[in-house]
């Protein structure tokens, strides 16, 4: 092993030497190997495009509890039959009710005396998200809901979206790009150079609605007539990046 170690300086004179090339005018030079520099100008922009949601999402579900896990399953069961049946009769159809969860945990209480946690019961949720497709009809369709579920009803969440929000899109994307090529332009107006044609552009699309709109969980109070809901409005942004020659 000794005996090649003066090999390693010898190793270096000769990548050093393999580095010098000839100089312009027969002279000896180095090459230098420089990072490639980004050319152009780049630019992102960003469109809007407003939308009125069509769509209502209600995630809603029924909870059971009894001494016996039998016993709360078959409440949670006839209670969930009452709600699906209500959502059916006020035009819900059945391929937009989707269950989400479906559970059965026991019920416990510490029991100081023997230091331990004792079975006390068993609770049974079933929880479905249910798509409203006329959206004007999603105030009614609580109220029957919560009525047909009474104590056992647990109604978690309401949000909203659009059935084909492509329009919306392509909308947001034509703002983006006339955003983008607007800064483009004025970049290249306040260098002095002449803006050329695009040479790369990326998309990076982000869908906003507006936070869900949470009602309270019911269950144990006569519902209110006619519930009020509002869906507003949604805002669609797509963001774009281009890259543009400078010639």
């Amino acid at each position: 092993m000794k005996k090649t170690l003066w090999l390693i300086p010898c190793l270096i004179a000769v990548l050093a030497l393999g580095a010098v090339g000839c100089a312009p005018g027969g002279g000896q030079g180095v090459i230098s190997i420089t990072p490639q520099q980004n050319t152009g100008i780049w630019v992102n922009g960003q469109g809007e495009a407003m939308a009125v949601p069509d769509i209502a999402e209600l995630r809603l579900g029924v909870e059971a509890r009894a001494d016996t896990v039998a016993e709360a399953q078959t409440q949670a069961s006839e209670a969930m039959d009452k709600v699906m049946q209500s959502l059916k009769d006020n035009g819900v159809a059945e391929k937009d009710i989707q269950t989400q969860r479906f559970s059965i945990y026991p019920v416990t209480r510490w029991v100081k005396e023997k230091d331990e946690e004792e079975i006390i019961g068993y609770r049974v949720t079933n929880t479905v998200l249910t798509k409203i497709r006329e959206i004007d009809k999603a105030g009614i369709i609580i109220d029957a809901v919560v009525e047909a579920g009474g104590d056992y009803i647990r109604i978690q969440g309401i949000s909203f979206s659009i059935d084909d929000p492509t329009p919306y899109y392509e909308e947001a994307r034509a703002k983006a790009v006339e955003d983008a090529k607007n800064k483009a332009a004025q970049l290249a107006e306040s260098a002095g150079v002449t803006l050329g044609k695009p040479t790369y552009i990326s998309e990076g699309a982000i869908y906003r609605p507006e936070l869900p709109r949470l009602v309270e969980e019911a269950g144990g109070m006569a519902p209110a007539p006619e519930t009020p809901v509002s869906p507003g409005e949604l805002k669609i942004t797509v963001n774009v990046q281009i890259v543009y020659a400078i010639v």
